[in-house]
C-alpha cells in the first residue's frame, strides 16, 4: 500500500538583503483551502468537525473523542471555547448561505451542547455523548449535496 503524496504549499519569505524573494516548500497532511467557495469552505467546516468531535480514539472504548469533549472538563473556560468554536461552524455555514432556520437550528444545537456541557460531571458525560458540531456538519452536508452538488465528496 503506497502512501498518499503530501500536498505542498509555497511560502514567499520576506526579500532578503539582495533584494529577492526565497520561496521555500511546506509540507502539510493537508491543506485548508482559505477561498470562499463552496467546497473550501466545506472542507473547512469538515476539518473543524474532526478536531472537535473525533481527534482521536479513546482505548477500550474505541469511541472517537474530540478537543469538545477534552476542553469541556475545564470548568467555564472550556466551555466557552467549545462554544465559540462551534459558532464558527454556524459562522461558516451563514457564509454559505444557508436558510436561517437552519442557521437557528445549528445555534440551537451549539447552545443546547454548551448549557448542558456546562453542568459539573454531568455536562462532561454529555459532552461526550452529544455531538453538535457533527449535527451541525450534517445540516451543511446537505444544504450542499442539494444547492451546491459539485462539492460532493464520495467517502471511502
Amino acid at each position: 500500500m503506497s502512501n498518499p503524496p503530501e500536498s505542498k504549499l509555497t511560502v514567499i519569505e520576506p526579500t532578503t538583503s539582495e533584494g529577492a524573494a526565497r520561496p521555500r516548500a511546506m509540507r502539510f497532511g493537508d491543506d485548508l483551502p482559505i477561498g470562499k467557495d463552496p467546497a473550501s469552505i466545506r472542507r473547512r467546516i469538515e476539518a473543524m468537525e474532526m478536531v472537535l468531535e473525533r481527534s482521536f480514539i479513546i482505548p477500550g472504548l474505541n469511541r472517537p473523542v474530540g478537543l469538545d469533549a477534552v476542553i469541556g472538563l475545564v470548568p467555564v473556560v472550556g466551555d466557552i471555547i467549545a462554544m465559540g468554536m462551534g459558532a464558527w461552524i454556524v459562522w461558516e455555514a451563514r457564509n454559505l448561505g444557508l436558510p436561517k432556520w437552519k442557521l437557528w437550528r445549528m445555534g440551537g444545537n451549539v447552545a443546547f451542547d454548551t448549557a448542558v456541557g456546562a453542568v459539573p460531571v454531568v455536562g462532561d458525560v454529555f459532552d461526550f455523548m452529544f455531538r453538535s458540531n457533527t449535527r451541525n456538519l450534517r445540516i451543511v452536508k446537505k444544504h450542499l449535496d442539494k444547492h451546491h452538488p459539485e462539492t460532493r465528496v464520495i467517502e471511502q
